[in-house]
């Protein structure tokens, strides 16, 4: 066993014990004693813990084993297409490889331009789907939480990031396995 399947899900649970802490914080809070900075700030926090929570654990495991296959798939290619260009996800992407996966140190972790790359691709992307698909659930359950306890702000500032961070990467995972598989079928 190699120290990263051992540290990351180490990690992966102090994140978790950090977002019940948090968790704990908020919903005994009244939002009025938190100033526009503040909620800000955990809604940040908050996004971060969870979505770290499930991406590190994903580093280690093949985490995204845990949904069936056939989630996987793509069955309605219109429909990701119409949400991929209506949310405007491409813009997303071209973000992304600004950024992070720009160098193509970090592109070739996901494809080294050989068929074996290939696989590692879409499952690279089943991967990061999952990830993004729990952490999305779970800030989406909190957030209704969050607003029933009249915290606006916070889950006003959290939904943008959960949409933003989760919610277009699952898309970009989808729209990338659905181009593939185009692709194959030719």
């Amino acid at each position: 066993m190699t120290l990263k399947k051992i540290v990351l899900p180490l990690l992966s649970l102090f994140l978790l014990y950090r977002t019940v802490e948090l968790c704990r914080y908020l919903f005994a809070m009244e939002p009025s004693s938190l100033t526009n900075f503040g909620s800000a700030i955990l809604a940040v926090l908050l996004s971060m813990f969870v979505t770290g929570a499930f991406a590190f654990v994903g580093f280690a495991y093949p985490t995204n084993a845990v949904l069936p296959a056939a989630y996987y798939s793509v069955n309605n290619s219109k429909l990701i297409t119409s949400i991929h260009d209506w949310l405007g996800v491409k813009y997303f992407r071209k973000m992304l490889l600004l950024t992070f996966w720009g160098t193509k140190k970090n592109r070739k972790m996901f494809f080294n331009g050989t068929k074996a790359g290939i696989e590692n691709f879409i499952h690279m992307t089943k991967q990061s789907e999952f990830g993004h698909l729990g952490a999305f659930v779970v800030l989406l359950i909190l957030s209704i939480i969050l607003l029933i306890q009249k915290h606006y702000l916070l889950v006003s500032v959290l939904t943008v990031i959960n949409v933003i961070g989760n919610l277009y990467p699952i898309i970009l995972q989808r729209f990338h396995r659905m181009r593939i598989a185009s692709v194959f079928n030719k």
